[in-house]
């Protein structure tokens, strides 16, 4: 089975990209006129968790909502990429601190199951299958409209293709999505069911409006829900992808990879932007531990991807702490051990593992000529962004590299011998684990991986400029991280002027003191919290969690290293909050973006990624889109400065609190300078 799915993929040219100002987009004529014309009020694109909580909340909220997703599940980190072990920190998981939605997810959890861990796992207090996880939030929403009388409209397997971007007739200060075009697909008469195929095998496919062997494509025409009365935008666009498609596809100001290293981002591994590195992605798969060893084929492709597999650390070396990690189900208890620290359930036969490695499943590329997310630059290049010649704006040859890769960890944990980073003696075949396929397997496809890889980094947007954020609104390392600035490492690193600002940043009212000379960095004490924003509007509280991209192409190439720096801003992190400028785009006035592609720093995202937080966003821009249709305002409007005048924010941060979607996290204000009771 392993090597009837390998299919190669030309490798397209590529070069350097930063993105630049808005190009008016026109849409394309579809070969055919549209299929069906279907009216919203929020067209929320993008079914993840984020996408999930924004329809949410619309619906309780009395709205239309047309919901798109590429895959045919909802969920995303919990469903269709597989990652169905919620990351949570522990005191905000012991006070219960999260949005309404969440905890409902959390609660019919535990119903659907009779537990909260039906997998016994150790990284987590919820790891589950991920079917479940769409199961679950399917009964949420459909429960949803029924309370709040709103109205789903759900499409599945459904990409936008096209936008049309006009002037705002109603004033405003840039220019509005006034429709929207998308293609669903479905199987053609005689071929293979949905999700037969790995996502490198259909993805350019389903991008295209023709019908083809695999699929027959329905072509549908989004618009906005005519009003009674004339309001400043009829719809609102509810970025919600997994990768930034829309901010992308649209053409506004954003940021791919490493940020340049400044006061705001001291840990930056490099000194310039580097749009190439971003986050390792990953397939996951299940595999199930079984009474009796099995036999395993060999991939063609395995040594090609065998010198990357490793535990990676020593404490980590063992086969049962690996498996029992993401364990997703577990019928019987088996015996405890201790090993490197941890303690945890031996497997026993019919437990099943979901497995995310660093040093396994995740693939890591980094440079231009394998990036996975295409710069603008290269998408100018391949033509992607001229209207009708959108295709996802991901490399197909990446994706089908990191199946590939997924596969092959897989046959190493099973039959490998070798370690890459701890060397001979530590690896041993474990061949009493079976790998999972089948429609009605954990991950739902007949090849065994996620539906879609898990993404722990997208296009992130530049939020509209004002006099405090010259060159955009953007949350930054310093904004949440706890690290200690007064290493050596960044007095080396960082001029004595980007220094002393740093300090002087971080001192709060001390800071004058320190940027005017009349203290050293030294002399006075950091603040111990986040950044306080006025306009909040949801709450995160994860590590900064590094998985780096490698520094040579291939990924997988003998000996190659992680990018060197790329972990000196990983850490803890205080809890921070979700500023609702960081959700407004530039120069459109009726998209508004969540998820991974909020606007925030390369180090900054490497925590505003978890389960938790993408709902919290989520949310919040659902409840922020049917806020703006009730008051007759355009969002950019509510944080107009001075943001803290503006009443109509405090109603919509009222809002949200009423409906129990937590703005702040308790004890957390302006009058409380050390927050380290959260740890």
């Amino acid at each position: 089975m392993f090597n009837k799915i390998r299919r190669y993929f030309a490798t397209l040219p590529v070069t350097l990209v930063m993105w630049q100002v808005l190009t008016p987009l026109t849409l394309a004529t579809p070969p055919r006129n549209p299929d069906e014309t279907v009216e919203c009020e929020l067209l929320v694109v993008g079914g993840g968790l984020a996408g999930t909580a924004a329809a949410y909340e619309g619906l309780l909220a009395g709205k239309t909502v047309c919901l798109t997703e590429i895959t045919d599940w909802v969920g995303g980190q919990i469903s269709a990429q597989g990652t169905s072990a919620l990351d949570e920190r522990p005191t905000q998981r012991s006070q219960l601190i999260y949005p309404r939605g969440y905890l409902e997810l959390r609660k019919r959890i535990e119903q659907h199951y009779g537990e909260l861990n039906p997998g016994d796992c150790w990284v987590s207090d919820s790891c589950f299958l991920p079917g479940d996880g769409d199961k679950i939030l399917q009964e949420m929403l459909t429960e949803a409209a029924k309370k709040g009388r709103g109205t789903l409209k759900w499409f599945p397997s459904t990409v936008i293709k096209d936008l049309t971007i006009e002037k705002n007739p109603n004033g405003g200060t840039g220019k509005q999505i006034m429709s929207a075009i998308a293609i669903q697909h479905t199987p053609a008469e005689n071929a293979p069911k949905l999700n037969t195929y790995p996502l490198s095998q259909t993805i350019e496919d389903s991008y295209k409006y023709e019908d083809s062997e695999q699929f027959k494509k329905t072509i549908i025409k989004f618009i906005p829900k005519p009003h009674d009365k004339q309001t400043p935008a009829d719809w609102y666009v509810i970025e919600a992808t997994e990768t930034g498609e829309i901010i992308a596809l649209a053409d506004v100001p954003y940021r791919l990879g490493i940020d340049p290293r400044s006061y705001l981002e001291p840990s930056a591994s490099s000194t310039k932007n580097d749009p190439y590195c971003t986050q390792g992605f990953t397939y996951t798969f299940a595999m199930e531990t079984t009474e009796e060893p099995q036999k395993h084929e060999l991939p063609d492709f395995y040594l090609q991807y065998s010198p990357y597999y490793s535990y990676e650390l020593k404490r980590l070396a063992d086969f049962d702490l690996v498996h029992t990690y993401r364990r997703i189900w577990s019928p019987e208890q088996g015996e405890t051990k201790t090993f490197g620290g941890i303690t945890f359930t031996v497997p026993t036969p019919g437990d099943i593992s979901m497995q995310n490695w660093t040093w396994g499943n995740d693939y890591r590329p980094g440079t231009s000529q394998d990036n996975l997310i295409y710069t603008r630059e290269q998408l100018q290049k391949i033509g992607q962004l001229n209207p009708g010649n959108w295709m996802g704006g991901l490399r197909t040859e990446t994706l089908r590299k990191g199946e590939e890769n997924a596969i092959g960890y897989f046959y190493w944990l099973v039959e490998g011998t070798t370690d890459s980073q701890l060397g001979e003696g530590v690896k041993t075949p474990n061949p009493n684990n079976r790998y999972l396929t089948g429609l009605e397997s954990p991950m739902g496809t007949v090849h065994g991986l996620s539906k879609y890889p898990y993404m722990r980094e997208a296009r992130r947007i530049i939020g509209r400029e004002s006099f405090i954020y010259e060159n955009g609104f953007m949350v930054n390392e310093i904004d949440i991280s706890r690290r200690n600035y007064q290493d050596d490492y960044y007095k080396k690193t960082l001029s004595p002027d980007t220094y002393r600002q740093l300090h002087g940043t971080l001192a709060g009212l001390e800071g004058f003191k320190i940027l005017s000379g009349e203290a050293s960095p030294e002399q006075v004490t950091r603040r111990k919290r986040s950044t306080i924003y006025p306009d909040s509007v949801g709450i995160g509280h994860y590590a900064i969690d590094f998985h780096p991209c490698m520094t040579e192409y291939p990924a997988e190439k003998p000996g190659n290293t992680e990018r060197e720096g790329e972990r000196m801003g990983q850490g803890q992190a205080y809890p921070f909050q979700v500023p609702l400028r960081s959700m407004l785009p530039q120069n459109i006035d009726n998209l508004i973006v969540t998820g991974k592609s909020i606007a925030v720093s390369h180090i900054a995202a490497a925590a505003y990624r978890v389960h938790s937080f993408e709902w919290s966003s989520g949310a919040a821009a659902g409840t922020a889109a049917a806020f703006a249709i009730d008051e007759q305002i355009l969002p950019y409007q509510l944080v107009e400065e001075p943001i803290f005048r503006s009443k109509k924010l405090q109603e919509l941060r009222q809002r949200l609190d009423a409906n129990n979607n937590p703005t702040t996290f308790p004890n957390t204000s302006i009058f409380n300078e050390t927050w380290d009771e959260w740890k």
